[in-house]
């Protein structure tokens, strides 16, 4: 397994796969091709309904295999496809949650508008899963900095930092515009697998992806500070993961804290971690005046400066 660790490798998932150890990894995530004749680089997106179904099987299964006991195992796909792999993974782990989210689209008239995509999550064995409950920012205005929920006069018990994230994500948004796409037709915000990989695992742990495409899950592994293992079976998918991962210096850190950063705020935090973090955010004395004041970090602009780089 040595010879894959923070790398991304060229070939075929279920070769390479063959070639982990079984219970060696902390989390997977699988982000596999639709089926729906998108237009990737080097991969037919267009399999028999069979023979795609029969496929996906396959790499599930590898999946589940080399996740560790503790571990934790996620599928991003559209609900259609994520109903029959549930009856795969129904067999080899433990359900935790169907995580909605939220991208909506155009309505296609015959149908309910399609409004999210989902994200298995299971547990290679549910009583032994590493979990860590994550918090979100509190929605405020972008000028006066206020709430802009009212909470019915609830405000003085909130969390100065934000509520724990739920199984819907409505928080953080597709990448829509070719200008900030890779030449990849399913490409995933970093900030989403920095969510998943923050909730699932510890530094130093081990993330694999076998459809990494251009790196979008073993960037976010690097800048929390994790080890990772990336397949893709498309050479220039390979070599621009590669190339970014090159240049990527980024910690995501605050301190001696791993969080996630989008657009200069921070959009996912550990709750374990509030207690140390908060030393570097300006609270108000009394609660109940938390939507008066917005909560600002200590040398706010040297983190941003800093975490940009």
């Amino acid at each position: 397994m040595k010879k894959y660790l923070n790398k991304v490798t060229q070939g075929d998932c279920l070769d390479l796969l063959k070639e982990i150890p079984d219970n060696s990894i902390d989390a997977t995530f699988a982000d596999p091709p639709f089926n729906l004749k998108k237009k990737y680089n080097g991969y037919k997106d267009s399999l028999e309904f069979k023979d795609y179904l029969d496929w996906c099987e396959k790499w599930i299964t590898e999946m589940v295999r080399v996740t560790k006991p503790t571990g934790s195992i996620f599928v991003h796909n559209i609900p259609k496809w994520l109903t029959y792999y549930a009856s795969f993974l129904n067999k080899l782990a433990d359900f935790k949650h169907w995580i909605s989210w939220d991208a909506p689209t155009a309505p296609m008239g015959k149908t309910l508008q399609p409004s999210h995509y989902g994200i298995l999550y299971y547990a290679k064995d549910s009583m032994k899963n590493k979990f860590n409950e994550i918090r979100y920012p509190h929605k405020r205005c972008r000028k006066c900095g206020y709430l802009l929920k009212d909470y019915g006069g609830k405000k003085a018990g909130l969390h100065p930092f934000g509520p724990l994230v739920s199984d819907v994500w409505s928080d953080i948004h597709r990448i829509k515009h070719n200008k900030y796409r890779d030449e990849h037709p399913c490409q995933l915000p970093i900030h989403l697998l920095e969510r998943i990989i923050l909730m699932s695992t510890d530094e130093g742990d081990i993330v694999l992806d076998p459809f990494v495409g251009t790196g979008t899950t073993v960037i976010a592994a690097k800048r929390l500070g994790r080890r990772y293992i990336g397949f893709d079976i498309d050479k220039k998918y390979v070599e621009l993961s590669q190339m970014k991962l090159a240049k990527e210096k980024t910690n995501s850190k605050i301190g001696n804290i791993w969080v996630s950063w989008f657009l200069g705020g921070l959009v996912t935090i550990r709750d374990k971690d509030w207690e140390e973090l908060s030393q570097n955010y300006f609270i108000p004395e009394h609660r109940n005046h938390i939507d008066h004041t917005v909560i600002k970090f200590v040398n706010f602009k040297r983190v941003v400066d800093r975490v940009s780089t």
